[in-house]
């Protein structure tokens, strides 16, 4: 059977005591550079490796942190996931992902699980996993750090972006565009952030005198995008903009604009996305959207846990600006090359 490495094995191949063996791998231990060769020669020789879980048990930090998410094959997920798990990496940390995608109950003990092996912190990413998990490791004494999640929780510290100011935005983006008939494309999936982004676009047009249609034909993904576009764009009176919470959706519902209607954009339609996936700058594309910027989030969520670890006490609420990016989906001023009445007998000729 396989087995791995002792302390004692290096300890005897060296010819030194197991002490010896773990001052050497201790930093900051005292040990002779005489010693420290010859159980470096030893460990090398043999492929011994630091047992850090075990040590873990007695110094009580573990240097494992749990990443929470749902999803993790989107765009959006996928590129804070890398981020997140490169810069644990690069701090000399473990990332433990646990996937919140299954059933409730394997999501479950997998996040108990995280406790088990003593993970110093657990980092939530938007929309997973519910409360009551989240209170779970609160209640073990984990360090929590919640990321785009807008409502507050005891015990946790917040890292999000500016939903509201960024969707404001948006909406005054397509209205200097000259835009009259807006449509708000979103998705069933109710998280913190896309309840967020539609009620501050809501309410930006509402301050303006002006409604919005809201789809929401489906989970947050590019199909659901392309569904609200087939029935949007249909009606009897098609929108002349659409912002979509989320970029995915956007570029779903481009595609069905063009592809099943021949829909001009940005000249007929405009549309502002959110998250500047890698999706939004190819050039079939090129959609106007909203920068989230991850690394930044990233870099604080590193600060915190370093503050942590030194008994320095936080502000428990970071936020950061989201950043819009010009692209070709949004007009650059406030005239449309085909009117408000052109579309529309051009939709009637569609059927």
């Amino acid at each position: 059977m396989r087995s791995f490495v002792t302390a004692q094995q290096v300890a005897a191949a060296a010819g030194v005591s197991r002490s010896a063996v773990s001052r050497t791998f201790t930093d900051g231990a005292s040990v002779s550079e005489h010693t420290r060769r010859k159980v470096l020669e030893a460990a090398e020789q043999l492929g011994y490796h630091v047992n850090h879980l075990a040590r873990s048990l007695i110094q009580d930090a573990s240097g494992i942190v749990c990443v929470v998410g749902s999803d993790l094959h989107f765009p959006y997920q996928s590129m804070i996931l890398d981020a997140m798990t490169r810069r644990l990496q690069s701090d000399n940390r473990v990332a433990m992902v646990i996937n919140t995608s299954g059933e409730a109950d394997s999501v479950e003990a997998a996040l108990r699980q995280t406790l088990n092996y003593r993970a110093d912190a657990t980092v939530v990413l938007s929309g997973a996993p519910r409360a009551s998990l989240i209170e779970t490791c609160v209640r073990s004494g984990q360090h929590v750090i919640l990321i785009n999640r807008e409502e507050s929780q005891s015990g946790t510290q917040s890292v999000h972006v500016d939903n509201a100011q960024a969707c404001r935005e948006a909406f005054h983006m397509l209205r200097r565009a000259g835009c009259t008939d807006i449509a708000l494309i979103s998705s069933s999936a109710g998280t913190p952030s896309i309840t967020m982004r539609e009620r501050a676009f809501e309410g930006a047009a509402t301050e303006a005198g002006m409604s919005v249609r809201t789809m929401r034909t489906g989970p947050t993904g590019y199909a659901t995008g392309y569904e609200a576009g087939r029935q949007i764009l249909a009606g009897s009176q098609r929108p002349d903009a659409a912002f979509c919470v989320t970029d995915l959706l956007a570029c779903g519902f481009m595609d069905a604009a063009r592809n099943e209607f021949g829909i001009s954009i940005p000249d007929e339609l405009c549309v502002v996305g959110f998250d500047d996936i890698e999706q939004a700058g190819w050039g079939s594309y090129a959609l106007t959207t909203f920068h989230q910027p991850i690394d930044q989030m990233v870099d604080h969520i590193a600060t915190l846990l370093d503050e942590s670890e030194r008994g320095i006490v936080s502000e428990p609420t970071a936020t950061f600006q989201a950043v819009p990016v010009w692209r070709r989906s949004v007009r650059p001023n406030g005239r449309a090359t085909t009117s408000p009445l052109s579309r529309s007998t051009e939709n009637r000729s569609d059927g």
